[in-house]
């Protein structure tokens, strides 16, 4: 029991902490906040990440009853998901430099006083595709502990972007326009077979649901007495 909760809570780490990629959210908040204090950019490295927690921690506990609204079955979501994230898989293998952020964008962050909220938290570090992984966990669990193992995990995203978003100037000095390349790529691969095992899922479930299983089975009694 023990060890299935601590691979849930690893498994949900990896999944958003490459979707999340603070590593490429951090030549920008260092861009942003480079004329402010060191403890005002502290701030709101922290700032950033509480905000990024609280948008996910949302999306997972909102999930069910916002699928419901929206009449979405669970396999379209999947599919869905799977490709929103292998979407920006494939982006992130070919990285462009400030393709997230336009340059009007980034110059009107400098004029603001709080940037955690945009554009780090959203939509670099809790955008469209890392809340389509986490409603996609919410609809693979059960249970409360299983909840509380994603949950987890996405306070474990939260802590390692705060600290990757904390030592930005750091972090891009240490790694260089090369390595934050490379970092991008690799987990860029791992999104787009993220976002695939999730279109394989939803695809298999559709195929084998109760809906189209019973229209089968129907057809081919209907078959059979003709």
């Amino acid at each position: 029991m023990l060890e299935h909760w601590i691979i849930m809570v690893g498994a949900t780490f990896g999944a958003l902490a490459s979707i999340t990629n603070p590593f490429s959210a951090a030549p920008v908040f260092a861009s942003l906040t480079q004329r402010l204090p060191a403890d005002r950019r502290k701030q709101q490295a922290r700032a950033a990440a509480c905000y990024a927690a609280a948008v996910l921690l949302v999306s997972l506990f909102a999930g069910a009853v916002i699928l419901t609204f929206f009449g979405i079955t669970l396999p379209v979501l999947r599919i869905g998901g799977g490709l929103v994230v292998s979407r920006v898989g494939f982006a992130m293998l070919s990285p462009k430099p400030e393709a997230q952020v336009s340059e009007a964008d980034e110059e009107e962050a400098r004029q603001m006083t709080d940037i955690a909220f945009t554009p780090i938290a959203m939509p670099l570090l809790s955008g469209p595709g890392s809340i389509a992984v986490t409603i996609s966990m919410a609809t693979e669990v059960n249970r409360a502990s299983e909840y509380l193992a994603v949950a987890v995990g996405i306070l474990l995203v939260a802590v390692f972007a705060w600290v990757v978003l904390h030592y930005a100037g750091q972090v891009v000095k240490l790694f260089g326009v090369t390595g934050m390349n490379a970092m991008t790529r690799i987990m860029g691969l791992i999104l787009v077979c993220i976002g695939i095992q999730f279109v394989a899922t939803g695809l298999i479930e559709g195929v084998t649901g109760d809906t189209v299983m019973s229209a089968i089975v129907e057809a081919v009694q209907r078959a059979a007495g003709t």
